[in-house]
């Protein structure tokens, strides 16, 4: 009887324990494997800094084919951007740097470029309001391209552009609207915008406004600036930017449009679509029309498939030393 007590007694305690231990192999696989809620980034900083990079590549080939075609095609696009924030009590200052590259090679027409510019936007803003939405701002921007461009007709070049010939010059006072971290708003009343032509062949000709013989054309106007940037998912990314000049000394009502839209859409971790398109009115260019003499809507439009490489996002807070 003695034995038999004992031989349950110790069944029950070893049930017992067997149990205990698969509560808590239980309890320690449920903690392991719980869902770990990631906390949002609330650290503070005075600089921001990062950017992107993309490589787009397409080639073409046809063959005895009917409907007839270059028989080899090929473009290469690559843009890059670059950014710099900084932010401390009323102060705000954004750098944005933006360059476009583009080469197209097909079997009839050679090689040529299909784009080339780079961009160069700095503002500082200094808070007005404690919704910290209106900024009273200043703004430099400077865009020009690097090589050598051609326009084309039939198939022959025709000299058109150059490393500064023509390049932008803005600078402009006014009041800059951010209700968010997506839209920006910049309007100033008084502007100054030059342009400069520094190629001699390009300046003998009087080209893009600049008096014959003259390196650069100066006016004084109002300059508006919409600039818009937003990543609707991961994958799907918008960004543009109007810029709007309007000359107070000639035809103020012919208002000068530069406009850039670009839309990225991720297929894969490191591969992306891209769409951009560019638009440019400028009343001072007047190469268009029957004539050749007067403004056009200038239009640019690219698609591709390629490489998309976004370079790490850096914050750094700096603190007044004791």
């Amino acid at each position: 009887m003695k034995n038999l007590l004992l031989f349950v007694f110790v069944s029950f305690t070893s049930i017992q324990f067997s149990l205990a231990q698969d509560n808590v192999v239980t309890k320690l696989r449920s903690e392991t494997s719980r869902e770990i809620k990631k906390e949002e980034d609330t650290t503070k900083w005075n600089w921001k800094k990062g950017g992107v990079f993309n490589v787009n590549l397409a080639q073409g080939s046809l063959s005895n084919w009917a409907a007839g075609g270059d028989n080899f095609s090929m473009t290469l696009n690559a843009y890059f951007n670059y950014f710099t924030y900084y932010k401390k009590d009323r102060h705000n200052w954004d750098n944005n740097l933006d360059v476009n590259l583009g080469y197209v090679q097909t079997t009839s027409a050679g090689s040529r470029k299909n784009d080339d510019r780079f961009d160069i936007l700095s503002k500082y803003g200094y808070r007005m309001d404690t919704t910290g939405k209106w900024f009273l701002s200043a703004l430099f921007n400077f865009r020009s391209q690097f090589f050598d461009g051609y326009t084309y007709n039939n198939n022959i070049g025709s000299f058109s552009s150059t490393f500064l010939s023509p390049a932008y010059i803005i600078l402009s006072a006014g009041f800059d609207y951010k209700p968010n971290d997506k839209f920006s708003m910049f309007i100033s009343p008084l502007t100054s915008r030059t342009t400069l032509v520094m190629n001699k062949a390009l300046a003998d000709k009087g080209s893009y406004g600049v008096p014959v013989g003259g390196i650069s054309l100066n006016e004084v106007g109002a300059f508006a600036s919409f600039n818009y940037n937003n990543a609707f998912s991961k994958n799907l990314v918008y960004k543009a930017r109007l810029d709007l000049f309007s000359n107070y000394l000639n035809n103020p009502g012919n208002v000068d449009v530069f406009m850039t839209n670009q839309l990225t859409v991720k297929v894969a971790k490191n591969f992306s679509a891209t769409y951009s398109l560019d638009m440019i009115y400028d009343d001072d260019v007047r190469l268009f029309g029957p004539d050749k003499k007067s403004p056009g809507l200038q239009l640019k439009s690219l698609i591709g498939l390629g490489y998309i490489k976004s370079l790490n996002v850096k914050k750094r807070l700096i603190t007044n030393p004791r």
